[in-house]
């Protein structure tokens, strides 16, 4: 009887041996484990690039909707200057405002401008066949020019990463989508903010909080500065094409304007509509629109952009034209419109970590000479 008792023990002993002993998966080696954990961060950070060239599209339009949140933050923010109400009730107001100012101009100048873009592609096009005939009789060599032939050299200069708005089915979708998340967005914005700093850990927090201010505040300055040249330059294009008699001087105030948001780029694309489109009505009305043009970038260049650039990150013209043929080739059309708010935001978070770097650098001085 004791015998068996003993060897019941002994059992159970092998048994709990056996549970507590290493199995064949266990790494023991510490060497080893610590190069797997090497290994999972650098795969993790290979998936995650993986993800973001993948997932280019929406993250651009989240960055689209985080810049039109910008936009409607800044107007609800200066409405509150001036009525004392509730932000839900300023922001409302302002979205109304553009609501309404965008079925006015489909219902009032949208048949206008409808029928001056149906006769906008022949006038242009015409023009640069003249152009081309100049230069072949000058011996500059033969062109074969056609619509399709610009419009795919045009498409394949910017890229085709953003595909999805490159038909009119999904450039609507895109924008209605940018809306309505900009709109979210608006609304609360601190809530979003502290979402993320809440995955952040207890030491970066406070950072971010700094880093995010400050990038809101160039963001909506930026914005300022980009609606109000939008304005002058298709609002002074439209009354001076006008007024010398120069065609379609609606479109091409539509077409400047919105063209003004791309800085560089959209001043170039815009000042050729409008020279070849005057040129198409004459001489002297190609010559106003050389004067029209000068005039009209001369007050953005040297009013409003120094004087918005000094509340705000103040951009070298190379840096963002720069940017815009970076950001063009690799994400396409919405690249090209983002580059300047992408470069901005850029370097607010760089200069906020040199501020960081430059406060901690005579502590680890100190440090050091202790």
């Amino acid at each position: 009887m004791v015998e068996r008792v003993e060897r019941k023990e002994r059992a159970q002993a092998r048994a709990k041996a056996t549970a507590n002993a290493p199995g064949p998966t266990e790494i023991r080696s510490h060497l080893v484990r610590t190069e797997l954990l090497k290994a999972s961060a650098w795969l993790g950070l290979a998936l995650l690039i993986a993800a973001c060239i993948v997932l280019i599209q929406p993250i651009l339009l989240i960055f689209a909707a985080i810049v039109t949140a910008a936009i409607l933050d800044g107007g609800t923010r200066l409405l509150g200057r001036v009525l004392p109400i509730g932000r839900g009730w300023r922001l409302l107001i302002v979205c109304l405002s553009v609501l309404l100012f965008m079925i006015w101009t489909a219902m009032f100048a949208g048949s206008q401008i409808a029928a001056q873009a149906v006769s906008l592609q022949s006038v242009v096009m015409a023009q640069i066949e003249r152009l081309a005939a100049w230069a072949s009789d000058h011996g500059m060599g033969s062109f074969q020019l056609d619509t399709k032939t610009i419009s795919d050299n045009f498409a394949g200069t910017f890229g085709r990463v953003t595909a999805a708005v490159g038909s009119v089915v999904g450039a609507f979708t895109s924008l209605v989508m940018i809306l309505v998340l900009g709109v979210f967005i608006a609304i609360e914005p601190r809530l979003y903010e502290r979402g993320v700093a809440w995955m952040l850990p207890m030491k970066n927090r406070e950072n971010f909080y700094i880093t995010t201010a400050r990038m809101g505040f160039t963001l909506r300055r930026l914005m300022a500065g980009r609606l109000l040249g939008m304005f002058v330059e298709g609002v002074g294009t439209w009354l001076a094409c006008m007024a010398v008699g120069i065609p379609m001087a609606a479109l091409l105030g539509l077409l400047t304007g919105l063209l003004a948001f791309i800085p560089n780029i959209g001043a170039i694309v815009s000042g050729v509509l409008l020279v070849l489109v005057g040129f198409s009505a004459g001489t002297d009305a190609g010559l106003w629109a050389i004067v029209i043009y000068l005039v009209v970038q001369t007050v953005d260049g040297y009013l409003i952009v120094p004087m918005v650039a000094k509340k705000t990150v103040d951009l070298a013209p190379a840096l963002v034209l720069g940017a815009q043929i970076l950001f063009g080739a690799l994400l396409g059309i919405m690249g090209l419109f983002l580059a300047d708010p992408i470069v901005a935001m850029i370097k607010v978070a760089l200069e906020r970590e040199a501020e960081r770097n430059a406060g901690a650098a005579p502590k680890v001085g100190k440090a050091a000479a202790d």
